[in-house]
């Protein structure tokens, strides 16, 4: 007699609230593929990059969905609290994916840095999960996550399917308001932040400022990179490692100190 192979586990978070549609559309997604837990936070928590809530209670609540194959809770706290805890004290055993996301808004280039969404991504990374953030590059609630659908459902698909090289995980970016044209692996464009703050003054004459900014790509020509591709309807696999020693420059950084 055949044992019944057992689905695979995957846990599910995101940096836009356990409220925002771009989670509740991937989770449907997964679900075809696998047994899904949702654990996302209370509240918006995007830039928070790799961040963990210290000094104060986290809390678990599980809430209610119309996700058949998923379980749905909620942490008051950053997107990496979330892994953590779901690993804790939720998920029934080890998952065998992460999924982060869809994110509304884009997380090409130097994004990856500020990112609470792929902060989870390389939290599971460094637990040996195979882990991978999803964004849509449209920040309104009312983005169409469906012009996508088949291409994303495609890539997790394959995900599962082969798995990832041990300590990499994906950032994946999908342009917004049209059928992608492709998929394309490539790496992040070099670019930076600029005009990040603007300058106010409240009733009382006391200055404040609003993080705003725009971003500066340093190789718009460059047709290897994420910005590149898309900017041509295709979308994008990075490949991301934890690790961030600049293994090249360790002999020229010795010779400072000899």
């Amino acid at each position: 007699m055949e044992m019944e192979t057992k689905r695979p586990l995957i846990l599910i978070t995101n940096d836009d609230s356990i409220h925002a549609p771009g989670i509740t559309y991937l989770a449907r997604i997964a679900a075809r593929f696998a047994d899904v837990f949702v654990v996302a936070p209370t509240a918006p928590r995007s830039g928070q990059s790799a961040a963990i809530t210290v000094g104060s209670p986290l809390r678990i609540n599980e809430t209610a969905t119309d996700v058949e194959g998923a379980r749905f809770f909620t942490v008051n706290g950053t997107p990496v609290d979330c892994i953590k805890l779901a690993m804790h004290d939720i998920v029934p055993r080890r998952p065998d994916f992460i999924f982060s996301g869809i994110n509304h808004g884009s997380n090409s280039a130097v994004n990856v840095t500020y990112s609470g969404t792929m902060g989870a991504v390389i939290e599971g990374c460094i637990q040996g999960i195979p882990s991978v953030g999803f964004s849509l590059l449209h920040h309104s609630m009312k983005a169409d996550f469906s012009l996508s659908e088949e291409l994303v459902s495609k890539i997790i698909g394959k995900i599962i399917d082969k798995g990832l090289p041990e300590g990499v995980c994906l950032n994946i970016n999908i342009p917004a308001r049209v059928v992608p044209e492709g998929i394309k692996v490539c790496r992040a464009a070099r670019g930076r932040w600029t005009d990040e703050y603007k300058r106010y003054l409240d009733p009382q004459g006391v200055p404040f400022y609003w993080l705003i900014g725009s971003f500066l790509n340093l190789e718009p020509e460059a047709d290897d990179t994420d910005e590149y591709w898309l900017q041509r309807r295709h979308i994008t696999v990075v490949p991301v490692s934890p690790d961030m020693t600049a293994t090249a420059s360790l002999k020229t950084v010795g010779q400072l100190f000899d």
